[in-house]
């Protein structure tokens, strides 16, 4: 198990993807803390993985009040002993589908303004913890459009652009100290893609499950490996960046898209 002993707090833990690295890393051996604001679906999470025989504890925090943020990584460190692993993987409110001339600043300043401040905020609250013991990991995820020229992508690729300079500013100054900050990029996840969801980001694309299935083909054409990313090969690469194993990994960008974005 590489995550043995580890503790690892994953923000918006209760979303497609904060399950599938939740589990993951509670399977490679983490005590993971899962932290979001609905707190009965964390807790529904934490009791699957813990009949599964891993160890999970669920805390309403809201990623965007830095004070909350702040008291419960504190709390983790004090009560598991170290807080090894912060991994936001938090909505953005992100919004596409709408030229960037005809969108308002509200919609392109959302997705930018919430994913900068959570991350910044459960970033900063990590490394306060971490640069005390000397070692830790903090992981962001992004879609990869910041350095691209997407059309459509609306507010997506400011927030990317953002959040990943962020990241290799906080590599940059924490190094030192011991602590790595990394970054995935991921896209079109085939087990979390709903309806709602689509729409949730494109008001425009209401869609049933056919239509899911019709993206999805889509995007495996795009790809250079004619598929998909699965939610097990993003978990289990976000488990292997938080361990020993990518140790000599730092301030840098992991490309879990199947080719469909390129480095």
């Amino acid at each position: 198990m590489i995550l043995k002993d580890k503790n690892a707090v994953i923000y918006g833990a209760a979303g497609g993807i904060g399950q599938g690295v939740a589990r993951t890393f509670a399977c490679e051996g983490a005590r993971v803390f899962l932290a979001g604001r609905t707190l009965a679906s964390l807790e529904a999470l934490a009791d699957q993985i813990r009949v599964d025989g891993g160890s999970a504890e669920a805390a309403a925090v809201d990623a965007l009040d830095a004070q909350a943020v702040d008291a419960h990584a504190q709390g983790v460190a004090e009560k598991a002993g170290s807080l090894d692993i912060s991994f936001n993987l938090i909505p953005r409110g992100d919004v596409q589908g709408i030229p960037l001339v005809e969108m308002s600043a509200e919609d392109l300043t959302r997705a930018v303004t919430t994913g900068l401040t959570a991350q910044f905020n459960t970033a900063r609250a990590a490394a306060r913890q971490m640069t005390r013991q000397g070692s830790g990991v903090i992981l962001m995820l992004t879609s990869g459009t910041g350095p691209k020229a997407v059309p459509m992508m609306g507010s997506t690729g400011p927030a990317d652009a953002a959040m990943e300079s962020l990241m290799r500013g906080l590599a940059a100054e924490l190094g030192p100290q011991g602590v790595r900050v990394l970054g995935m990029w991921t896209a079109a996840v085939a087990e979390t893609l709903t309806p709602e969801k689509i729409a949730g980001v494109n008001r425009d694309m209401q869609l049933d499950e056919a239509g899911i299935r019709q993206i999805l083909a889509g995007v495996a054409q795009m790809t250079m490996l004619r598929r998909a990313p699965a939610l097990a090969q993003v978990a289990e690469t976000a488990a292997f960046l938080a361990s020993e194993r990518a140790g000599g990994i730092t301030g840098s960008i992991v490309n879990v898209t199947c080719g469909m974005v390129t480095n």
